[in-house]
């Protein structure tokens, strides 16, 4: 039986239930008329018996149903084999983006690059300063302190990448709570440059150009071609 019952919840059986008891109570009615020796006391006894078994017939019959997460169709599964040679992404100043979404990816170019405020990055949205400090663009209900940011530590060798810290409160190569520095950037969609009211990093554009050209997953050719076309 429970097999062709739709899942319903209490709430939405109700009217079920209400006519349930009018259906029982006009039956007991009827069966009333038809039998005159039935004593009202008892009558309204029958009545009320009748309906709490049908009640809990129902209830039986019709479990009720939890209520699913809430999840977004649109947002993006992290696996340590999207990270690989930076150099492979676009670069803007000194961070690296990606998107799978071509269309999404300008997008957020182009946020990024007018420094765009009180706008959010498209889910999915990849960003990189350093090779082994990413940080990916969910939906908001999965990381709601840094509105979606989920910040992720890469262990990274020329033939692997492995992720070994991720959330959104996970520490940065400085000791710090990523979250820290990039709140003070939600006006940016939590994206910190140094315009953008977060606290300063410890190393300086040359240091980041360092570590960048670094990236053990990336050929000399790679490096120097994408360092070409951003000179």
């Amino acid at each position: 039986m429970s097999s062709i019952i739709p899942k319903l919840h209490r709430a939405e059986l109700l009217p079920y239930y209400f006519r349930a008891g009018l259906w029982a109570y006009h039956n007991i009615q009827l069966r009333r008329k038809h039998m005159r020796t039935v004593h009202l006391s008892s009558g309204f006894g029958s009545i009320l018996a009748n309906v709490m078994a049908l009640f809990s017939v129902l209830f039986i019959a019709f479990p009720t149903q939890a209520e699913a997460p809430i999840r977004s169709s649109n947002d993006i599964h992290v696996t340590a084999e999207m990270f690989s040679c930076i150099y492979d992404l676009p670069k803007v100043r000194n961070t690296f983006l990606f998107h799978s979404d071509p269309k999404k990816l300008k997008e957020a170019i182009r946020i990024f690059t007018k420094r765009v405020s009180d706008t959010e990055y498209p889910v999915g949205t990849v960003m990189q300063l350093v090779p082994f400090e990413p940080m990916v663009k969910h939906s908001r209900e999965y990381y709601p302190d840094s509105n979606g940011w989920e910040f992720l530590a890469l262990d990274v060798t020329a033939k692997s990448t492995t992720i070994t810290s991720r959330g959104d409160h996970a520490v940065n190569f400085e000791g710090r709570e990523c979250l820290s520095c990039h709140a003070a950037g939600m006006k940016y969609d939590f994206v910190c440059e140094k315009d953008h009211g977060c606290a300063p990093l410890s190393i300086g554009d040359e240091e980041i150009a360092a570590f960048q050209a670094a990236d053990p997953r990336c050929t000399s050719g790679q490096i120097k071609d994408k360092t070409r076309k951003n000179s």
